[in-house]
């Protein structure tokens, strides 16, 4: 589902094994223009934004009526992307992301300018991961 400033559009559902191109394009373009988009992680069903686009990322605040002290995860395609989002990532990350990346493991690392500080409730550190989920991974891409 994709939503923009409180407007609900259409509904699609998408095969996690066979996901249709159009679909994930329309949902990617979605984020790209500053919406959201409801996607599955190997964990959780999430609402998603754009981690760079400070007004996309309130909406999730505002259409989930989540604290803004209550951080967001930023998902990523590769392991090799954190280096967008974070500053002076620690080498225990590079052991780490080897071992458990794609999956469900969030390391916690320096935030970098790119991401706005509502996205770590104003903290100096972002949570970041990369989901093992084809379809995740399929729109992150």
């Amino acid at each position: 589902m994709a939503a923009d400033n409180h407007r609900r559009t259409a509904v699609e559902r998408v095969d996690p094994l066979a996901p249709d191109p159009s679909i994930l394009r329309r949902a990617a373009d979605t984020l790209r223009g500053g919406g959201l988009v409801a996607f599955p992680t190997e964990t959780v069903y999430g609402l998603g934004a754009d981690a760079t686009n400070e007004a996309a990322v309130r909406g999730i605040f505002e259409a989930k009526g989540r604290p803004s002290s209550d951080p967001l995860i930023v998902h990523l395609a590769d392991a090799a992307d954190i280096d967008s989002v974070a500053e002076a990532v620690p080498a225990l990350v590079d052991v780490l992301a080897e071992e458990f990346w794609p999956g469900p493991l969030t390391v916690v690392v320096p935030r970098g300018s790119a991401i706005p500080p509502i996205v770590s409730a104003g903290r100096d550190t972002v949570a970041v991961r990369v989901p093992s989920h084809p379809l995740a991974l399929a729109l992150i891409h």
